[in-house]
């Protein structure tokens, strides 16, 4: 705990420097949700084909899960999003031309959630 995945478009690659970006984002989790440094896990998921509206050029995505233990209160979910969020408009930057869409979900692990 925490598991986060990063689904990022393949348009981000150049722009996103995926181990810096986890290195930033580890501190936000472990400062806003009382987590362990060592406990922060984060994997990327690279995703070339997606649609934005009624286009497939122009745009990039970045979504960002962040699955916790059960027990943390919304409010601090929702502080986490909006501080996750922040660091992607900090660190996230598209070619020009390619409008970024960002988005952060926090949701419980599920209760079976087991590990070693």
């Amino acid at each position: 705990m925490p598991q986060i995945t990063v689904d990022y478009s393949g348009t981000l690659a150049a722009a996103f420097d995926r181990q810096a970006f986890a290195l930033a984002l580890h501190p936000v989790v472990v400062d806003t949700v009382a987590a362990r440094p060592e406990a922060c896990k984060t994997r990327f998921r690279r995703v070339d084909d997606f649609v934005i509206g009624d286009r497939t050029t122009g745009h990039a995505v970045l979504h960002i899960e962040i699955r916790l233990l059960h027990g943390r209160p919304d409010d601090t979910k929702i502080r986490l999003a909006n501080a996750v969020l922040d660091l992607i408009a900090a660190r996230v930057r598209p070619a020009d031309g390619v409008t970024l869409h960002s988005s952060v979900e926090v949701p419980d692990l599920d209760v079976t959630f087991r590990k070693r």
